[in-house]
């Protein structure tokens, strides 16, 4: 890669993808820093929060349904009064920690919206991860231990989350084609592959 070359990587990723074995690989691919749940301990450290909180609500939305069960401890400075702590604000601070490091340096993050906080940059590319049912399913019930209807569920629920806290924030659909500059299925070449495809969209991307 082109010395100094700022680039920045959103992967998005169905759940059992592999989106984020194949996101580090082209962080090491393109000399840049992984950021996955690295951003809640960078947005924990900013907003005073405790990282257990976002942890908990990471990539969901209805984060106060939780608020109640929060322990005086996981608020740090904060308390359950100040105007700051909100929803919005929860995901603000998290923004705020991805704007960052995307200044930094290079990046490749993982999730959260960074496609849509870093939209403004012209040195950003986004892509979406996906992959058969099988593939997602086998997956999940290796790394969880699930048998298959549990695993099915699994996938279900979290993808339900996850799809809903993006389209709230973003106003775009999570996993539709016209949200990302790429789209592709992992379960067809496999996880190296697959990267190295990505790989050669974003030189040709940058001309690099």
């Amino acid at each position: 890669m082109e010395k100094n070359k700022h680039i920045i990587i959103c992967v998005g990723r169905q759940l059992g993808s592999g989106g984020h074995d194949i996101a580090r690989m082209l962080a090491l691919d393109f000399n840049a820093k992984y950021y996955d749940r690295e951003l809640l301990n960078l947005a924990a450290k900013e907003s005073g929060i405790s990282e257990k909180f976002f942890e908990q609500n990471d990539e969901r939305r209805g984060i106060f349904r939780s608020l109640f069960h929060l322990h005086a401890s996981h608020v740090g400075d904060n308390n359950l009064y100040n105007n700051d702590f909100s929803q919005e604000n929860l995901f603000k601070f998290q923004s705020d920690a991805i704007l960052k490091a995307a200044d930094e340096g290079s990046c490749v993050f993982v999730g959260r919206c960074a496609d849509y906080i870093l939209r403004e940059r012209k040195d950003v590319v986004s892509v979406f991860v996906s992959a058969s049912k099988r593939f997602r399913i086998d997956q999940i019930m290796a790394k969880q231990h699930l048998d298959v209807p549990e695993a099915n569920k699994y996938i279900k629920q979290r993808e339900s989350e996850r799809a809903s806290y993006y389209n709230y924030y973003t106003g775009k659909k999570w996993g539709s084609a016209e949200s990302y500059d790429l789209c592709i299925d992992s379960s067809v070449l496999g996880l190296q592959a697959t990267e190295r495809f990505i790989a050669d969209f974003v030189r040709k991307r940058f001309q690099l």
